[in-house]
């Protein structure tokens, strides 16, 4: 071995220890971003699922007033119209 081999290799083992480290940290920041996200994501979907749910109860009551004929139309639509919005994203819309 060259004499000049072992003071390089001396300084080799210290950088890529911290290069190491340096790699390690980035990945753990990765890591969190990720998960953040899909935390994110399971939130934005759950409340996707509680609209469409709140929709699907809404479209039933218009088919059954399309449907049904005669004296109970009238006053199911009055009902609607007096009925308060059920949901923050409606009030959000009508504001």
């Amino acid at each position: 071995m060259s004499p000049l081999l072992i003071p390089i290799m001396g300084m080799m083992i210290p950088i890529v220890a911290i290069l190491a480290r340096v790699f390690t940290k980035a990945m753990e920041m990765k890591e969190r971003q990720i998960s953040a996200m899909g935390e994110n994501t399971a939130e934005k979907a759950a409340q996707y699922a509680s609209r469409v749910a709140e929709l699907e109860q809404r479209v039933r009551v218009l088919e059954r007033i399309a449907t049904d004929g005669g004296i109970h139309t009238a006053a199911q639509i009055e009902a609607l119209r007096d009925a308060p919005p059920t949901s923050d994203f409606v009030r959000e819309k009508v504001l």
